[in-house]
């Protein structure tokens, strides 16, 4: 008689090796999903199948009751998948890209559901927010967060802002650390891989009393690079960073009052990431070069570097039964130099030295009510003060004699907003729930552009003489505010099944262009004279904001063996701002001007689904499980306006020939993942495959450039001891070495409507900015095989 625990024996052997030779087809072990607004309190999770209790409303909650597309992430699960920081996420949520900007590090270019931001220069807000433990962090910059001590991270997909923050108009990622525990904890998580990846990740905390805790965490991550630079010698893609946490916890577990005051620091000394070259030197003959991860850019000064650190007060104290007061103070600064060679070739020729500097102050106050009743609902105010301030050379000596385009841009933003959610349940199957928010921003921007000649500007060091009066030497601000609805209205057939209808508006504040050139500015009123009212209206653009209509079902089935959650979305997308730049003449100099427009309308529509599945289980000891997550997201994104100014025709609409940038028509991926008792211990073997399809990295097609689908596979196979003192796990991503584009540089001619790439009578490409004309890509990681193992007390 075959008995219940068919998994023993030869069956491990035959899953390791399947999971190492990347035979499964699968990813991340199981997508949670959880209501944004339990961020700043620790939610209660119990997964069983779709079976997972959260506190989202002060009040606890079955994921299969909160009407909200968002995907969840735990601390057990990213172990297990051996993500390293936050882009990994992009291949398991669908419908999201998160990727590191062309030629950085650590700054962050994040897109949901066709909406994002791609530009990391001041003046541009993000269209995804970035949240650590409930703060927004304001700028891109030193935001591909590293996974280590956490909790959860939380990608939420849509419009945000009726429950907490600040308002995002695509979506929001959330990370949260772990909350300290009540008795004394070390762990320790060491590293070791190919590329010389060498991480490790000390731990600590304790209780001084039975209000108090704290806890501090320390990382060191590092890791050769993928390739060289051949100029510099330098490894190229490497990582070399330092981290930490710190953490004070004040009150009981549990008890009517509770403060977190928390900060962290992250040193990042990686070397400046070069990018690859499509095209030989137009010019200098160089070819392009076998290693997609080799460059040859000489630009290494100033010496990259990013240097973030913050402080964040979390208060909650609950005035009665059914009221609780809610604070989150927040500072943080960050800085940073990203010398890029946008040509990836030794000599001077489009090359970019930048620093960034922001610091920004943040508080919210929520209040919350839930009396266990059929009302329950939130009110919060959210102020921001920030400032972000560029400085940057355009190098193009081959262009005039050591000619650098000198820009600085010092952006402020201050923001007012007042918000509430609330939800009446009408009887145990329909619930309604409202949702407001007023924004106020305001915008100030001091930009000046100033041309050298001789030489870089003084600023980075250079021997430049200021050449003429300054391009653009502007200074104004300007106010937006708009009021964005949310409502949702939500249906159970049965206890453990939801369909849910919403409507939720998005907005994003208007600004300046950083990189625009004052002096193109049109005379407006003719009489011969720029003046501000010109230059400012020239300079500026508008907001842009989103209707977004949402239809949703969720089912936890088959006595919770079988979740599943499936949405569909519309979204409108008007006044959709473009930024970039490109090569163009001022005062008959050869150069570079910065191009902004709110391009017009777009339209984005599509589907998500996501399940999780019990395939099989022992029975008898409730060890053995074989279970499969994964995920589809499909999105018809398509521009239905797109004005732009073209010379000699005036504005044009290329709606027809534009796409949006980051967004892949199809997303998916698949996890199979089998976890089983050895010995007193157990063993969890995983392996991830995802898809995405064709991507374009700008708006206008680049066949160079953008990226035709491709698919990622990964395993793991993780022994964790009795008790969890324990672990030692066996990694393996892209297992099949695939090569793919995540982004570009291009200064190439193409034909300003339709995008086509031009080419001169000899059947050559034609370069716009330079001499040796600019087709760069940066690239995804290659294979990486490491070995993890922790060690608690």
């Amino acid at each position: 008689m075959m008995k219940a625990r068919f998994f023993a024996g030869q069956r491990h052997a035959w899953m390791l090796g399947s999971a190492l030779a990347g035979t499964m087809i699968v990813t991340n072990p199981a997508h949670a999903q959880v209501d944004p607004g339990d961020s700043a309190q620790a939610a209660s999770s119990n997964e069983n199948g779709g079976e997972i209790i959260v506190t989202a409303r002060r009040r606890e909650e079955r994921l299969v009751d909160v009407p909200v597309a968002v995907t969840t992430f735990s601390g057990a699960q990213l172990a297990e998948s051996g993500a390293s920081d936050i882009t990994d996420l992009a291949q398991m949520a669908p419908n999201v890209t998160l990727e590191p900007s062309r030629g950085t590090n650590s700054t962050l270019s994040a897109f949901i559901r066709g909406i994002g931001q791609q530009d990391p220069v001041s003046g541009f807000e993000q269209g995804v927010g970035i949240y650590l433990d409930d703060v927004y962090l304001n700028r891109p910059q030193a935001a591909v967060l590293d996974i280590y001590d956490v909790e959860r991270i939380e990608v939420l997909r849509g419009p945000q802002g009726t429950l907490y923050g600040r308002n995002t108009i695509g979506g929001a990622v959330k990370y949260v650390t772990r909350p300290l525990p009540d008795e004394f904890s070390l762990k320790v998580r060491a590293t070791y891989g190919s590329y010389d990846q060498a991480d490790g990740v000390v731990t600590m905390s304790t209780p001084l009393s039975d209000t108090v805790r704290i806890g501090a965490s320390g990382a060191r991550l590092s890791r050769g690079g993928f390739g060289k630079n051949l100029t510099t010698g330098e490894d190229n893609y490497n990582k070399d960073i330092w981290a930490a946490r710190g953490t004070v916890e004040l009150g009981q577990k549990g008890g009517p009052f509770q403060l977190r005051i928390s900060g962290d620091y992250t040193k990042d000394n990686s070397n400046s990431r070069g990018g690859h070259r499509l095209i030989p030197a137009f010019v200098s003959d160089a070819p392009v070069l076998e290693d997609v991860y080799d460059t040859r850019g000489g630009l290494n000064d100033p010496t990259q570097y990013v240097e973030a650190y913050g402080l964040a007060m979390n208060g909650s104290m609950e005035l009665s039964d059914a009221l609780t007061l809610r604070s989150i103070t927040a500072w943080r600064k960050d800085s940073s130099a990203s010398p890029i060679d946008f040509d990836a070739l030794p000599a001077v020729d489009v090359d970019v030295p930048a620093i960034y500097k922001n610091k920004q102050f943040s508080q919210e106050l929520q209040l919350l009510w839930d009396n266990g009743g059929k009302f329950s609902g939130l009110l919060g105010g959210y102020f921001l003060d920030a400032s972000a301030d560029t400085q940057f050379d355009v190098r193009l000596f081959t262009t005039l004699a050591g000619l650098t385009a000198f820009t600085q841009a010092d952006v402020d933003t201050k923001t007012f907003a007042i918000f509430g959610d609330f939800t009446y349940d009408f009887t145990d199957q329909w619930s309604l729930s409202i949702g407001g928010r007023y924004t106020w921003d305001k915008r100030s921007a001091n930009i000046l552009r100033q041309n050298y000649l001789g030489g870089g500007s003084p600023v980075f060091g250079g021997e430049g003489v200021a050449f003429g009066t300054p391009s653009t030497d502007f200074s104004g601000s300007e106010t937006f505010n708009k009021f964005t609805p949310r409502v949702s209205l939500s249906f159970k057939p049965t206890p453990d099944q939801n369909i849910y209808a919403s409507f939720s508006q998005g907005f994003k504040g208007g600004g300046f262009d950083p990189r625009g050139v004052g002096v193109n500015a049109p005379d407006l009123d003719d009489n011969g004279t720029l003046d501000d009212a010109e230059i400012a209206k020239f300079l500026s653009f508008k907001p842009e904001t989103v209707d977004s209509y949402e239809l949703g079902y969720k089912g936890s089935l088959m006595n919770g063996a079988l979740y599943v959650a499936l949405a569909a979305f519309r979204m409108d997308y008007k006044d959709v701002q473009i930024p970039g730049s490109s090569g163009c003449t001022v005062g008959g100099i050869a150069t570079f001007c910065g191009v902004i427009t709110n391009a017009g309308k777009a339209r984005f529509q599509g589907v998500e689904f996501e399940t999780n599945a019990r395939l099989a289980q022992d029975m008898a000891s409730m060890g053995d499980e074989l279970r499969f997550s994964g995920s589809v997201g499909y999105i018809d994104a398509k521009y239905k306006e797109y004005i732009t100014q073209i010379a000699g025709q005036g504005p044009v609409d290329v709606a027809d020939y534009r796409k949006v940038q980051n967004t892949p028509a199809w997303t998916a991926s698949g996890t199979l993942s089998y976890t089983a008792p050895i010995g007193a211990g157990d063993i969890y073997l995983g392996s991830t495959l995802s898809y995405r399809s064709k991507t374009y990295q700008f708006e206008i097609p680049n066949p160079y450039i953008d990226q035709d689908g491709y698919a990622l596979l990964d395993a793991s196979i993780i022994y964790t001891a009795p008790d969890d003192r324990w672990s030692i796990g066996l990694h393996g991503k892209n297992l099949t070495d695939k090569r793919y584009k995540t982004s570009g540089y291009t200064f190439i001619s193409a034909n300003p409507v339709t995008g086509e790439i031009l080419r001169n009578s000899e059947g050559d490409l034609i370069p716009t900015l330079g001499k040796e004309g600019t087709l760069t890509a940066f690239y995804g990681n290659p294979r990486q095989i490491f070995v993890t193992a922790t060690l608690a007390f």
